[in-house]
């Protein structure tokens, strides 16, 4: 299906591309400013749940979020998702103190969960076979996009004042007014027809949906601890602040590109072989990220923006074409809480025994290991395949 016959137009598919980019934009906004911004909120203690308690928020809420979408439709909870989400985003700056402040926070992320998962399952509606393995190329495009400009956009806005960088959670408004004006409230007659045969001819998969969440949980856990520990790391090899964030803002450029060219990769291959070399990128992407050499640091950053690239997008992929339309939503949910769970789980590697450089080797070895057992899957169902 080429994308000239999709019956969603450019407009709403730039729209469903632009919802999707308030994904990470939900904590990484306040991650440049964080210092002021926690100042300003009157957070005295803890001021990184500001960044990372969304995310817990998004595993708790995930699950009813998949139940209402499968009961009263992706679009209408589309609609209230984003207005709750700017509602809830820009309000934070008229609160104070930690109770209301993290609660805030919380509840935000709990409407991150129904944004990201509505706004998928609409992909997954109106695009089918490898015209939606793009389609969801591009949304993990646009994800990783979002997190280049709403970064700099609000480091940008927290150097001329504290709050400023809470406006622009109002752009969810923005997107809703897009979601209304070019997005039909009912898919097309022809996209109705392509998921009714998709329906009857699903095909048979190699992997489970409980190894895609696993899958999903251990790659963003993987790839989100380069965005918290690296700040930490190149500080002590004498990196300054502004190259730190040069090489952030660089992976997710990466991890961009990248996901252009996955659709290609996994028809190259197959879809885990592609998983095993996005997890040996991850992998020597941190024995790079031992070393002080900034040509060392630049190809560490490349390799883990493929990770990301050949991982996510796919995995999201993998999740709709397991996943029965009746119950999609609730699938594509628990692959939300698997995403955000990885997010979160970054929180605790403060407590790792020998430090960063500890968690850094833990993730050469994981990452290998995770690569090794995929690869020697796929290889096995190839033969059993011959074989037959």
């Amino acid at each position: 299906m080429n994308s000239s016959n999709s019956p969603l137009n450019t407009t709403g598919k730039l729209t469903l591309l632009c919802i999707s980019s308030l994904t990470i934009m939900v904590g990484t906004l306040l991650a440049p400013g964080l210092l002021s911004i926690s100042a300003g909120l009157a957070i005295q203690s803890n001021p990184i749940l500001l960044v990372t308690l969304p995310s817990l928020g998004a595993v708790i809420f995930a699950p009813l979020a998949g139940k209402l979408i499968d009961q009263y439709g992706a679009y209408r909870l589309l609609i209230i998702g984003l207005l709750f989400y700017g509602l809830l985003g820009s309000s934070l700056y008229f609160l104070s103190g930690a109770k209301l402040v993290f609660t805030n926070r919380f509840l935000l992320g709990g409407i991150t969960a129904v944004v990201m998962a509505s706004s998928t399952v609409l992909i997954s509606n109106w695009f089918q076979g490898e015209e939606r393995l793009k389609m969801l190329a591009k949304q993990g495009m646009a994800i990783e996009l979002g997190g280049v400009i709403f970064l700099f956009l609000g480091g940008l806005l927290a150097s001329l004042f504290w709050g400023l960088p809470l406006t622009l959670y109002l752009i969810a408004w923005l997107f809703l007014a897009m979601l209304l004006a070019f997005v039909p409230a009912k898919v097309a007659p022809s996209a109705n027809t392509h998921q009714a045969a998709e329906h009857i001819n699903k095909p048979v998969k190699t992997i489970s949906l409980r190894m895609v969440y696993a899958a999903s949980i251990l790659s963003m856990s993987v790839f989100f601890i380069s965005t918290v520990a690296l700040p930490m790391t190149m500080s002590a090899q004498g990196f300054n602040e502004s190259q730190i964030g040069q090489l952030l803002a660089f992976i997710s450029l990466t991890a961009v590109a990248t996901a252009a060219l996955m659709p290609k990769i996994t028809n190259l291959l197959s879809e885990q072989k592609t998983l095993a070399l996005a997890f040996i990128a991850y992998g020597i992407s941190y024995l790079f990220f031992l070393q002080a050499s900034t040509m060392l640091l630049v190809l560490g950053a490349i390799l883990i923006g493929i990770g990301f690239g050949f991982s996510i997008p796919l995995l999201n992929h993998m999740t709709v074409e397991l996943s029965d339309p009746a119950v999609r939503g609730r699938n594509l949910s628990y692959f939300t809480m698997a995403v955000f769970s990885g997010q979160f789980l970054t929180s605790f590697i403060d407590y790792m025994p020998g430090g960063i450089d500890n968690v850094f080797i833990g993730n050469v070895a994981l990452s290998g290991l995770i690569a090794l057992t995929l690869w020697m899957k796929d290889a096995r169902h190839l033969k059993a395949k011959a074989a037959t």
